[in-house]
């Protein structure tokens, strides 16, 4: 099967690397660090599936001009992807799916909106209605700075008419997971859970980001957890898509925090996470090209299979990100890198200079993913690749999965 790949991403070359153990596989637009990438356009490349990684492209309708053209397509059409882009539409949805998640409200007036945060208990959460590149999102327990988020989004300073209108929550506490499930429309079925970190620094500090880091399997995201967050999550926002009239073939990415009354849905994405994809999916052991054909064709298969390891991905950004960027640097060592058993290095924010060097181009530049027996031994092998590989200013976090190294699950220390 040929399959075309859309996005430039290391969620992308992810996808590619995996899919191409049995197919064959282009990206578009891709990147120069991604093997198989090329410049024309998916409505140019005939293929026999198209998977479209990016949420914007989604939300564009993009899945809708595909199928209009006949073409088998694993990623929702405009009206679906409004799960993503509309945050405040995706709280309608919940609320009338019955999925628990947080008090919130939708806001496009100041003074409405500072009332509302003055109901909260002291954690405060604000985020952009349209998206944002995943960076729309301010969690403070300062009131002083959810006002002044508020005032920096309806006025479009921050994030333009993303801002405009914003949703406001109460904050949650507990561990998060990612669950990522693969619909058909009517039925879905989860790939391995994850853990991500979004915010830039050590210890959960600064700015929230697209995503730090990542980890798989999740102690704490048993079966009896996910297999919650599907029939209590996943089951009922579908029919509740159907009820509409929405026919959701692709990814729904469940973004959950484990709270001490039971689960609660932060939000749904409407495509691969990144960088959860780089964790993910290299455990897959079946065939994942016939598994999203199989969702695209409305008749989903067998369940995917993982293998019983684990793996760790560590995000190597630019200096200044998620701010200013420094770009342009030479990327040093990644024949080094690569060369660490059980690693893979997906590129992101890369491009080539005139030699054909990959250089620095975007704020994450590369998603490094070490694989391992446990989450301890992919954790060494991550880290070790990440320090092979050098460019000025180059940042990562140093604690990606540091706490799950000592969580126990079923008695096994992973």
């Amino acid at each position: 099967m040929k399959i075309c790949v859309v996005g430039s991403g290391g969620r992308e070359h992810a996808l590619a690397t995996v899919l191409r153990r049995q197919h064959d596989v282009v990206v578009t637009p891709g990147n120069p660090g991604i093997p198989g990438s090329v410049s024309t356009p998916a409505t140019g490349i005939d293929a026999d599936l198209y998977v479209i990684g990016p949420e914007a492209p989604l939300v564009a309708g993009l899945a809708d001009e595909l199928r209009a053209a006949g073409r088998l397509v694993f990623g929702p059409g405009a009206d679906g992807a409004r799960l993503e882009g509309s945050k405040a539409w995706m709280k309608d949805v919940l609320v009338e799916a019955g999925v628990p998640t947080a008090r919130h409200g939708t806001f496009t007036d100041a003074d409405a909106a500072f009332a509302f945060l003055d109901t909260l208990d002291g954690l405060y959460v604000v985020k952009t209605d349209g998206l944002a590149a995943g960076k729309g999102v301010v969690v403070t327990t300062s009131i002083d700075e959810a006002r002044e988020s508020v005032r920096d989004y309806l006025s479009g300073s921050a994030f333009g008419d993303a801002g405009r209108t914003l949703v406001i929550e109460e904050g949650l506490t507990g561990p998060e997971i990612s669950v990522l499930a693969i619909c058909d429309g009517q039925r879905a079925v989860a790939l391995a859970p994850a853990q991500d970190f979004k915010r830039i620094g050590n210890g959960d500090t600064g700015p929230n980001t697209g995503g730090m880091g990542a980890y798989s399997p999740v102690p704490v995201a048993t079966d009896d957890v996910i297999a919650m967050v599907m029939n209590d999550a996943v089951a009922p926002t579908l029919a509740t898509l159907r009820a509409k009239g929405i026919d959701y073939r692709g990814v729904l990415y469940a973004g959950l925090m484990l709270t001490p009354t039971g689960p609660k849905m932060l939000e749904y994405n409407v495509r691969f996470g990144d960088p959860e994809t780089q964790v993910v999916l290299p455990r897959v052991t079946s065939d994942l090209g016939e598994l999203l054909a199989s969702a695209a064709a409305g008749d989903l298969g067998a369940a995917p299979t993982f293998d019983d390891g684990a793996a760790v991905t560590v995000v190597c950004a630019s200096e200044g990100y998620p701010r200013d960027l420094r770009l342009g640097d030479r990327i040093e060592g990644l024949d080094a890198a690569e060369s660490v058993p059980g690693v893979s290095i997906f590129c992101a924010g890369v491009d080539a200079d005139a030699r054909g060097e990959l250089i620095t181009s975007g704020g994450r530049v590369l998603a490094v993913t070490g694989q391992g027996a446990t989450i301890s031994e992919a954790r060494e092998r991550a880290y070790a690749a990440v320090a092979h590989i050098n460019w000025p200013g180059m940042q990562y976090r140093s604690d990606i999965a540091s706490a799950a190294v000592t969580q126990t699950t079923q008695g096994e220390v992973r």
